[in-house]
């Protein structure tokens, strides 16, 4: 699983992208970032019926793919190129309007004239292929001539023939797509052949968070090596930055786009025997969400470092920067919070007291320090270091502040100005707009009882428990938002006294008795639900779900996540047989041997389709655990058993425990699939017992001021979620 670069920001950098194009400078006229914009009510995507393609696949070498989705919507502006980055060479002009990047003409580069030849809104590109080989001894490949005598020989088919890969790269959606395949025996260029092919594809998905308006770099050399075992095996590879969630997160697009490169790819080589997925992070969380949407786009998933879904993650990970600023600065004198792993009984996710800080995260508790001593503070140190900095810090004002992105530099000062930035903004055709023209925001953490079982369990006093929730406040609404202080990060500013890593200026913090808890937009909610961005437990493919066990390295990639998504199949009422959870030690990596007992798990179901994919589940594919030299350490149906599920705690489990996050600590399940909890009166909670074995009852009165509405009942559902997509147990609880 080397592939997948770990992290928010340092995503970008090392994994499908490289180099850096040029800036937008211009909007197409009556661009509007504040149009108004209804939620979505219609019909989930399982349920639609998509139009006909109207585009004739393929693409020949020289030619331009597709720029307008078939059914995703309208195309998205100011959109950033990357297909000179890419190897694509300049966008095309498709305007002299100054609308989008400039294009010179390479004569006016070498004069450095001020004038442009043209410029590109679109970002389009003609179709190239290339041949590359690997050549013996080495790590990366290189592109293939005539001349080349040192290839590293595989055996196809019974025959050593060079390992030769046939790579084309063009434009779909406007997103720049790669097929990859072993050079057939009698090719070219523009006719390539299926001879050495094995029928198998292998759709290459990756991750990170982004927030739109921008194309992605693809790097061609980075989707070669992340599948070389495979390709060297006769499995085809397919990837597009169109379905990198480090450029949008609009499952629609990522749907329409990785459909139009299956049908690039079916119509140069034939349609595959099966069609299996693999990628990590956003990547996987692509995977479930489209076997969930579209079923039969995807016939098998290998999942990796894997989450439910994007938006749900935001529930949890919205409160880790309001409850470091409470740690750091509200109840800073507290020395209880000077210890790291203090902090995790209320966070949930791991904390280290012994973890020693990258780089980046030492910049930021050295910079907050001096800009408290700029202030005449003093801040005490920290000792080790929680998931909440290391690993979430960055993600909030990325994903909820229409001020805020991390490609700036793309665009120009006026371009910048003029638009909103944030995912919630990125993809309002769902979501909506508010009154003042921004997007809609689900998350909501009213009722939420923060460190609810720390209290239970003696870990915290009742008068720290209702300090912390009295205090902890919430997030400002979008229109309420400033620019971010991040000039470590992102150069802007220049006070150190006005650097806030925590982003607390654009926090809810004031109220004489409790600071506001933030009401998520109830039509946003439902809408995340209608519009298939939430994973609902769907699941009728075979996925192994493999990841690293990276707790120890306070990663963002945190085991429970396995889990919150086997939850929702569970209470879906679907097989949680055709879910496999694989974690290994950092050193090994399981993913070739996913992609075995895939086919042969695909194998086994072709020979019985009357029988159901968890029928058919072959031993190669079920629960396991790995140490650092590939052992399976124990697998079975029970070795992931544990506190999840309310079981005794399973060999793997407790080879690989897992921890929690926030909303499980405040009562939540690991399922997270709540938007907006079922409130319940205090004095109700307190008679039901949801405080024992503490009596809360002499802090009511304090209680009820702090919870004016009532406090988070977690043995109902979510009552945001439409009716017609409640689960069974949701169903009963009402």
């Amino acid at each position: 699983m080397g592939q997948l670069v770990l992290g928010l920001f340092c995503c970008e950098a090392a994994g499908f992208w490289e180099g850096e194009d040029g800036r937008v400078t211009g909007l197409p006229p009556g661009f509007d970032a504040r149009a108004h914009a209804d939620p979505y009510r219609g019909p989930h995507p399982s349920e639609l019926k998509r139009p006909a393609e109207t585009f004739r696949f393929p693409i020949k070498v020289g030619e331009v793919g597709p720029d307008e989705a078939l059914f995703a919507g309208p195309k998205q502006y100011p959109f950033v190129c990357d297909t000179e980055g890419s190897g694509l060479g300049q966008p095309l002009v498709d305007n002299l309007a100054g609308i989008g990047t400039r294009v010179d003409q390479e004569a006016d580069r070498e004069k450095e004239l001020p004038e442009a030849h043209g410029f590109s809104k679109d970002c389009l590109a003609p179709t190239k292929a290339w041949y590359y080989y690997k050549p013996r001894g080495k790590d990366r490949f290189s592109r293939w001539n005539e001349k080349v005598r040192d290839a590293e020989r595989i055996t196809v088919n019974g025959v050593r023939i060079p390992f030769v890969v046939r790579v084309e790269m063009g434009t779909i959606n406007r997103f720049i797509y790669v097929l990859v395949a072993l050079r057939g025996a009698h090719e070219s260029l523009a006719a390539p052949g299926a001879d050495r092919w094995n029928r198998r594809l292998i759709y290459q998905f990756y991750g990170g968070v982004g927030i739109g308006h921008r194309q992605g770099h693809a790097n061609l050399k980075r989707v070669i090596a992340d599948r070389e075992k495979e390709l060297a095996q006769g499995y085809a590879v397919v990837a597009s930055t169109g379905t990198t969630t480090a450029n949008h997160y609009n499952l629609w697009l990522i749907e329409d786009t990785a459909l139009r490169v299956k049908r690039q790819f079916s119509a140069l080589y034939g349609e595959p025997e099966y069609t299996v997925g693999v990628g990590g992070s956003g990547g996987a969380i692509q995977q479930y969400l489209l076997a969930q949407n579209h079923p039969g786009l995807l016939d098998a998933g290998v999942a990796q470092y894997a989450y439910p879904d994007m938006i749900t993650q935001t529930i949890p990970i919205f409160d880790c920067e309001l409850l470091e600023y409470y740690f750091d600065v509200t109840d800073g004198g507290n020395a209880k919070w000077a210890r790291a792993e203090n902090r995790s009984i209320i966070e949930g996710l791991n904390a280290n007291n012994g973890y020693s800080a990258s780089a980046g995260v030492f910049k930021i508790q050295a910079t907050t320090r001096l800009s408290y001593l700029a202030r005449g503070e003093w801040r005490p140190s920290l000792e080790g270091q929680t998931e909440c900095a290391v690993a979430w810090r960055g993600l909030t004002p990325l994903v909820l502040n229409p001020l805020f992105t991390n490609f700036e530099n793309r665009l120009s000062e006026s371009v910048f100005k003029q638009g909103l930035w944030s995912y919630y903004e990125d993809l309002k055709q769902f979501f909506g707009t508010d009154k003042q023209g921004y997007a809609r925001v689900p998350w909501d953490n009213v009722g939420v009882q923060y460190g609810l079982h720390a209290l239970q369990t003696g870990r915290i006093g009742p008068e720290q428990f209702l300090r912390l929730n009295a205090r902890v406040g919430s997030w400002k609404p979008p229109s309420e938002m400033q620019p971010e202080r991040f000039w470590l990060v992102d150069g802007g500013g220049s006070d150190l006294r006005d650097f806030s890593p925590w982003s607390a200026h654009n926090m809810n913090l004031a109220g004489t008795v409790a600071a506001p808890r933030f009401e998520g937009d109830r039509l946003a909610m439902e809408a995340a639900y209608r519009s298939g961005q939430v994973f609902l437990g769907h699941l009728d493919i075979p996925v192994i779900d493999v990841r690293h066990y990276l707790e120890p390295d306070l990663d963002m990639h945190h085991e429970a996540a396995s889990f919150s998504t086997r939850e929702r199949i569970r209470a879906a009422g679907g097989s949680i047989g055709n879910q496999s959870i694989w974690v290994s030690d950092s050193h090994y990596d399981p993913t070739p041997e996913a992609f075995a007992a895939i086919d042969q798990w695909w194998r086994a179901k072709q020979a019985e389709p009357e029988r159901s994919w968890a029928e058919l589940r072959p031993s190669s594919a079920s629960d396991r655990c790995f140490d650092r030299e590939g052992k399976v350490m124990a697998s079975g149906e029970h070795v992931w058993d544990g506190d999840w599920n309310r079981r005794l705690a399973g060999a793997c489990t407790r080879a690989y425990p897992m921890f929690a996050n926030s909303r499980i600590v405040a009562g939540e399940s690991i399922a997270g699939d709540r938007f907006k909890c079922a409130l319940q009166p205090v004095a109700e909670a307190i008679e039901a017992g949801v405080y024992a074995p503490i009596d809360m009852s002499p802090y009511r009165a304090r209680l009820e001021q702090i919870f004016p509405q009532g406090v988070c009942d977690y043995r109902q559902g979510d009552v945001a979620r439409p009716a017609d997509l409640l689960h069974p147990h949701d169903v009963v609880a009402r």
